[in-house]
């Protein structure tokens, strides 16, 4: 399986990158094919520009300057977000992704009646490992917003009946090292099992 994953942290040597390097060794180490996209790193930006949103319901949306990440995200047959929850939210560059990548044309298309079609039908699983610095029962009383947009937005996007999980690290700024070692096994373990 070729799966894309896409990580979206600042600082290189964080626990989120402990994390995503923890998932690309052991899809590679169980023969998966990993496409390693570190929007940080290739320094993307997240902003929507303005040809892009002019073009939102024309034919063809103006894709041309993130055409190579939508290659990249066509080629795939999974995702895989690594990411802290900030705010009960995505990371600017992640929520940026989103808006310039999963774009009219590529994962979904307007139809005639008002609604939609998926677009991103080779995507078969999306997996999303998270932190968040506040204890579960904080994110359940808000909502989980995170949670809730992936599940019920992104993911349906994508094909019928996609394998969705969601693994978070909560209550991160108190967590340390055996709490911190166990969250990266079970990380592993999941990716194992892909």
């Amino acid at each position: 399986m070729k799966l894309l994953i896409v990580f979206a942290h600042p600082i290189a040597d964080s626990f989120n990158a402990a994390v995503a390097h923890a998932a690309r060794d052991t899809l590679m180490a169980k023969g998966h094919e990993v496409d390693w996209l570190d929007l940080y790193a290739e320094n993307f930006d997240p902003r929507l520009t303005a040809a892009e949103r002019a073009s939102y319901f024309t034919d063809p949306y103006d894709s041309s300057a993130v055409a190579p990440l939508i290659a990249r995200l066509r080629a795939a047959d999974g995702l895989i977000l690594v990411f802290p929850q900030w705010w009960f939210g995505f990371p600017a560059i992640l929520k940026g992704f989103f808006d310039r990548v999963f774009a009219p044309g590529v994962a979904f298309a307007h139809s005639e009646s008002g609604g939609i079609v998926r677009g991103l039908t080779n995507i078969r699983l999306l997996y999303a490992l998270t932190t968040t610095g506040s204890p579960w029962w904080v994110a359940r009383l808000v909502g989980d917003p995170v949670h809730r947009t992936l599940r019920r937005v992104i993911a349906p996007m994508c094909a019928k009946g996609i394998r969705f999980r969601m693994l978070s690290l909560h209550d991160m700024d108190r967590v340390r090292g055996t709490k911190r070692r166990a969250h990266v096994e079970r990380v592993r373990r999941l990716m194992s099992a892909i």
